[in-house]
C-alpha cells in the first residue's frame, strides 16, 4: 500500500482494527435501524435533551443508540469528539493520543491542554489508536457512554464498542461528519443539546469575523487536496464529504465544480486521479494541501501538476505537514476553529492575492 500522508493515516488508522476482544462493561440498549442522515441525527432525541430527561435515542449510520441516563462517566474515539465534550464543559474519563501535530511529545495538542487547564482537570487516560481501536483500555476507563460522531468505526467495532458502552457513531459518511453535527451530537448524548446549540452559534461567530476580516477569499473556489512528495504521478483530494473542503465554504469560498462531480461519485471522504487528468481541476482558485517549504516550487516544475493554475499561479496553502495549525484543521473542532480561524484564513488570503 501506498504510504498516506500523516493527517491521512491518523483518520484512518481506527479501521485498522484487525481482531476483537472479549470484553465485559455496561450492557447497552441498542436496536439495528437503518442509516440515518446528518440532519435526522442531530434532531433526534433534542426534546428529551434539551430539558436533560433520558432516555435519549440517537439514529446515526450504524443503528440507533440509547442512552438511558445522564452520562457521567465518558469516553471520546478517534478525532474532535473529546474536543467537543470539554467545549461543553465536559471532561471525558478517557481520549485518544494525538501524535500527529504534537509537539511537546505529551500525545496532547495545545488546544485541548489549555482547555483542561480552564477546567482545573488533569489529562484523561489516553487511548492509542495507531494500530486501531484499543477496546480493553476503553473497557478500562468505565464509560457510561462511548462518543464517536466525528469516525469511520466499522459495524463490528460499534459492536463491540457497544458491550462497553452506550455509542454514537457517524450519522451518514464514514469521516463525513460536519463540525456541526460532531457537537451537536456528542451534545445530546451528554444531555446537553442547547449548549450544543450555543456552542455551534458561538462558533459560526467566529468563522463569520474571520472571513470578514479576510474578504478576498468570498466566492473563491478551493479544493483541500494532498500530493505524495515521493510520487506525483496522482493527485489526491478530500471530498466534499469532508470537514476541510466544508470548513472551505463556512468561510464564504465554494466547491469547483469539478469537485463536486468527482465527489457525487462516491460516498468516500478521500480520493485520487491520476495527475494525467489533473486538468479536472483548472476551476480551482486556490488549493490546501500539506507539505514542507519547497512542495509548491516541485508542483511547478512538475509537468503535469505544473499546469493546474492554481499551482502555476502560486495560489497554493502549504500546512506544514504535522503542524499544529494541520492538525487544527484535519478536520476543524469546537477547540481548534477559536484557535485557528483567522490565522487559516489569512493564509487563503494571501493565496488569493496571486490570482490577481
Amino acid at each position: 500500500m501506498r504510504l498516506l500522508s500523516l493527517p491521512l493515516r491518523r483518520t484512518l488508522a481506527v479501521c485498522a482494527t484487525s481482531a476483537l476482544l472479549a470484553l465485559t462493561g455496561c450492557a447497552s440498549s441498542e436496536s439495528t435501524g437503518g442509516s440515518a442522515g446528518s440532519s435526522d441525527a442531530a434532531a433526534s432525541g433534542s426534546a428529551s435533551a434539551d430539558t436533560g430527561a433520558f432516555p435519549v435515542s440517537i439514529k446515526h449510520a450504524l443503528g440507533t443508540t440509547v442512552i438511558e441516563k445522564k452520562p457521567t462517566r465518558v469516553a471520546t474515539i478517534v478525532w474532535s469528539n473529546h474536543d467537543a465534550a470539554l467545549a461543553l464543559g465536559v471532561v471525558p474519563v478517557g481520549i485518544p493520543k494525538q501524535a500527529y501535530g504534537d509537539q511537546d511529545g505529551d500525545d496532547v495538542l495545545s488546544w485541548t491542554t489549555k482547555k483542561l487547564t480552564e477546567l482545573k482537570a488533569d489529562t484523561p487516560a489516553l487511548f492509542d489508536e495507531s494500530d486501531g481501536l484499543d477496546f480493553e483500555a476503553i473497557a478500562d476507563t468505565r464509560p457510561d457512554v462511548i462518543l464517536a460522531a466525528h469516525s469511520g468505526i466499522s459495524k463490528a467495532d460499534y459492536t463491540t464498542l457497544s458491550e462497553i458502552a452506550p455509542t454514537v457513531a457517524y450519522p451518514d459518511t464514514a469521516y463525513g461528519t460536519t463540525w456541526r453535527d460532531t457537537v451537536r451530537l456528542d451534545a445530546e448524548a451528554l444531555g446537553l443539546a442547547a449548549e450544543g446549540d450555543a456552542l455551534v452559534a458561538s462558533l459560526e461567530k467566529t468563522i463569520d469575523e474571520a472571513a470578514t476580516s479576510h474578504p478576498t477569499i468570498a466566492g473563491r473556489t478551493a479544493l483541500v487536496g494532498y500530493f505524495d512528495p515521493k510520487d506525483f504521478s496522482t493527485v489526491g483530494y478530500y471530498t466534499t464529504h469532508d470537514a476541510r473542503n466544508q470548513f472551505s465554504v463556512d468561510l464564504g469560498m465554494k466547491y469547483p465544480a469539478s469537485l463536486t462531480d468527482l465527489s457525487a461519485k462516491t460516498q468516500e471522504f478521500y480520493a485520487t486521479l491520476s495527475a494525467e487528468k489533473a486538468d479536472v481541476f483548472d476551476d480551482v482558485d486556490i488549493i490546501v494541501t500539506y507539505g514542507d517549504d519547497k512542495l509548491l516550487a516541485r508542483l511547478q516544475k512538475d509537468p503535469l501538476l505544473g499546469k493546474i493554475p492554481a499551482v502555476a499561479k502560486g495560489a497554493v496553502v502549504v500546512l506544514a505537514d504535522n503542524s499544529e495549525l494541520a492538525a487544527a484543521l484535519s478536520p476543524p473542532t469546537a477547540l481548534t476553529i477559536p484557535a485557528v480561524t483567522d490565522e487559516y484564513a489569512g493564509l487563503l488570503a494571501d493565496a488569493a492575492a496571486n490570482l490577481t
